[in-house]
């Protein structure tokens, strides 16, 4: 296959890079069609190039060996971090900011980076709103609660759950990943305390009527459910009871349909045991979940032409990208893996993009957390890392933003973000490049 056959999976993710800023209204109404048009295009490409019985194969194990799984689990996440409600009277001081971005990116890889951006926005954003400056506190709940908190589990962040379904253990990234999300966390948080303090004493402070709710947390069953999503996701990793269904060539494994059906059971428990006036509250709505499932649903088939070139090594199309990051003796290079893996996952999407990069480096689980540990923390690190670098480029982002512009903070441009989060983001990830640490980060 040649490179045409990528230009499905590459138009699509333009459309979603370029169609909410260029075309707004007619991308909200009307992005399911687009991104199933697209998938379409694959297919026929499939079919006129490998026949009707391959693309079809093909197309059921995107959805049933890929695609299920992912979504499900992100349905369970959203779900239930959508039933804790947090209220009371919070003070957007220094202090209580960067309490609430530390615990934002510490329960990141709990309940993901959109359980974390659901359950901490809005009580941020009511404890700022009368602040004049606020926006940063915004950028850098982004860059923290929606990305780089996610670095930890599989259950933090779309990429890393990705690499738990093609084999990577539930608990590697926590071991291999922990000192470098500690030190690229515990960086920004110093940042921005020093500049919301700088930006606290030059407002006037606010006057109060002296009286305020305590704060409290309502929703707490959510929490177990939480753990209980946790817990199944482990045990799903360890139990295997060798069962498995053939689907049109895709063997689908017991072990994985109970996991999902034991998710789905989980989100209906928590609408069933959530009061209707907390999800209220937060203003919950099933639109997000919704476009990432259909657009998802798109790039897991439009994809599969990209991973067959992939697969073909250096006699591929792609070819010229694994020259990119591998030495002429065929060793990968590190470095060139973390910016690479992150620069796209910037502009186009981390999770997909992980992917690509994942079967770049040979895409088989055992040797990547063996002897290439630094290649996929590296392709992990940039995945993860740099999908803060834009809106586009982690789910969370953008939800957060939409959310901050509703209720009134005036979040900047798509450029404007950008240019603001490269500036405190690429200095760090230079430092991490150049720190001896392991998995070392070897340019050779």
């Amino acid at each position: 296959m040649t490179w045409p056959f990528a230009l499905p999976f590459a138009g699509l993710l333009l459309s979603i890079a370029l169609g909410p800023l260029l075309f707004a209204r007619f991308w909200h109404h009307h992005y399911g069609k687009i991104a199933a048009a697209w998938a379409l295009v694959a297919l026929a490409a499939l079919t006129w190039n490998a026949g009707l019985g391959t693309a079809l194969a093909a197309f059921v194990h995107a959805l049933l060996a890929e695609y299920l799984s992912f979504i499900v689990l992100l349905f369970a996440l959203y779900t239930v971090a959508g039933g804790i409600l947090v209220t009371g009277d919070i003070k957007g001081t220094p202090a209580t900011n960067t309490a609430i971005l530390a615990l934002g990116t510490i329960i990141a890889s709990v309940v993901g980076t959109t359980g974390a951006a659901m359950i901490l926005v809005r009580p941020l954003i009511r404890a700022n709103l009368s602040r004049p400056h606020n926006v940063h506190v915004l950028i850098f709940f982004i860059i923290l609660a929606a990305n780089v908190g996610g670095a930890l589990s599989p259950l933090g962040d779309p990429p890393l759950f990705v690499g738990f379904l093609r084999g990577v253990d539930f608990f590697w990234t926590t071991q291999h990943l922990w000192l470098q999300t500690a030190i690229v966390a515990g960086l920004l948080l110093v940042i921005f305390a020093a500049i919301d303090a700088w930006r606290f004493c030059a407002e006037k402070p606010s006057s109060t009527d002296g009286t305020s709710e305590p704060v409290r947390v309502r929703g707490l069953v959510n929490v177990v459910l939480i753990a209980a999503i946790v817990v199944n996701t482990l045990v799903s990793a360890t139990w295997k009871p060798g069962i498995s269904f053939d689907v049109f060539g895709t063997h689908v494994e017991l072990q994985n349909l109970v996991r999902d059906a034991v998710l789905v059971a989980i989100a209906g428990l928590s609408l069933w045991l959530t009061p209707d006036e907390h999800r209220e509250a937060n203003g919950f709505n099933w639109e997000p979940i919704r476009e990432v499932a259909k657009l998802f649903a798109a790039i897991f088939t439009a994809i599969v032409p990209v991973i067959a070139m992939l697969n073909a090594g250096r006699s591929g199309s792609f070819g010229w990208l694994l020259d990119a990051v591998t030495t002429p003796a065929g060793a990968p290079r590190e470095v060139a893996y973390f910016w690479s893996t992150g620069l796209m996952s910037a502009f186009l999407d981390n999770a997909p993009t992980y992917l690509l990069f994942f079967e770049l480096a040979g895409g088989d689980p055992k040797v990547l957390m063996g002897e290439l540990s630094g290649t996929l923390a590296a392709i992990s690190m940039g995945a993860v890392y740099m999908g803060a670098l834009t809106y586009i480029g982690n789910a969370p982002n953008f939800m957060v933003a939409a959310i901050a512009n509703e209720r009134g903070i005036q979040m900047p441009s798509f450029f404007g973000y950008m240019l603001r989060a490269g500036a405190v983001l690429v200095p760090l990830f230079v430092l991490l490049t150049a720190l001896p640490i392991h998995p070392l980060l070897s340019p050779h």
